[in-house]
């Protein structure tokens, strides 16, 4: 097994050193490419064939990278972007990647900055191998916002594999289930007017109550419908999140939004559920005489499930001695099965690092990380021979 902490430390140093912050915020969102071609650079050093994948956001870019043929291989996936951050709330520069009781600190450094280096050590004792079956090295842009480099893929049909593993951080646990999400906005529109008489305008907070409700029994609904014990939280969620409404106590609102979120189970469709919604806010608009409008505020994501049984699943568990576990949060994942593939979430660092000030990745873990990957390309992607010795 092959691990140099030093040159790790160092491919990570540069990674963390390029801002790639994506936000649906505009001040906040920035390119990914100059990460997209650090990498690129590294890969064509090591003998891949690498592809750069323009999106039709401005400096934003997918990956590419193979090394090999065939229709099946192994797909090594993770995004290279970063959430926003609040230097004066970090002890260390968030750019710099600090070392300090076996812990690397930097922005991204667990989410997910830090696969990258553990996949290029994890490869190259294979460089120079005959592979049955390609490697493939996939880096995204806007996980963390939009997820649009995820969806550019699925909307190109590339990459073509067999199996995915999504490196996120899970403490090197399997994890083959995760919830879905859908974040939304319902907008109610009336008519302003002065509030000594009721009939000078149509109060957008009056429906905006009843639609509240709609959702709660929506809620609870869906709770009755839909259980899985595979979840800590076994049944769907839909938060009610913020409202906005109104700019004074003797004026009749003309104008209020709600923002809400909805963590789907698999076998959820967010489609449906946004038909099933607009269903129910129908006739309170046509009650209340108001104008109600659902909007996206963003596309969603699916819930993702792979079977147990999968052989990647099973190869997981074998290679890590722990049992397939589902998260809460969400991932690329069910892209990666769109294009066909068995998909499994899977990588060193923990989520309770990510998305918070002094993020930081385990360097326990890093050398098992690199030991497992092996493992999983000796399985999919060398001639069976080779495995059979």
């Amino acid at each position: 097994m092959s691990f140099d902490a030093k040159r790790y430390q160092k491919q990570l140093r540069q990674l963390v050193a390029i801002p790639s912050v994506s936000c649906a915020v505009p001040e906040w969102d920035m390119p990914n490419l100059p990460v997209i071609e650090l990498l690129a650079e590294w890969l064509e050093d090591l003998g891949f064939r690498t592809q750069i994948m323009s999106l039709p956001q401005q400096g934003k870019a997918n990956l590419i990278a193979t090394l090999g043929e065939g229709d099946g291989g192994l797909v090594l996936a993770g995004h290279s972007d970063t959430v926003p951050y609040d230097q004066n709330r970090w002890q260390t520069d968030p750019f710099r990647l600090t070392e300090k009781d076996g812990k690397l600190f930097g922005l991204g450094a667990t989410d997910m900055k830090g696969f990258f280096p553990v996949v290029l050590e994890a490869v190259r004792p294979f460089l120079n191998t005959p592979l049955e079956q390609p490697i493939i090295i996939l880096a995204t842009a806007d996980e963390e916002s939009s997820m649009s480099g995820a969806r550019a893929l699925v909307a190109n049909g590339a990459p073509k594999a067999r199996y995915a593993v999504i490196g996120e951080p899970t403490a090197l646990t399997p994890i083959r289930m995760h919830k879905g999400i859908m974040m939304e906005a319902i907008r109610v529109q009336g008519q302003s007017g002065h509030s000594s008489n009721p009939a000078l305008g149509r109060n957008a907070l009056e429906p905006m109550a009843q639609v509240m409700n709609e959702l709660m029994d929506l809620r609870q609904d869906l709770q009755q419908r839909y259980n899985n014990p595979g979840f800590a939280v076994s049944v769907p969620t839909l938060n009610l999140g913020c409202i906005h409404g109104g700019d004074g106590a003797n004026r009749i609102c003309a104008d209020c939004e709600l923002h809400f979120d909805l963590r789907t189970l698999p076998g959820m469709d967010n489609e449906a559920l946004r038909a099933a919604i607009r269903q129910r806010l129908t006739p309170i608009a046509e009650k209340s005489g108001t104008d109600i409008i659902l909007s996206s505020l963003f596309e969603g994501v699916d819930a993702f499930a792979e079977d147990e049984h999968a052989e990647l699943i099973r190869a997981c568990e074998h290679l890590t001695g722990k049992r397939s576990e589902s998260v809460a949060f969400a991932t690329e994942a069910p892209f990666m099965q769109q294009l066909g593939m068995q998909t499994v979430v899977l990588g060193p660092g923990s989520i309770d690092q990510a998305h918070q000030p002094d993020e930081f990745i385990d360097t326990a873990q890093l050398a098992p990380a690199v030991e497992i990957i092996q493992g999983l390309i000796r399985q999919f992607c060398l001639p069976s021979q080779a495995n059979a010795r």
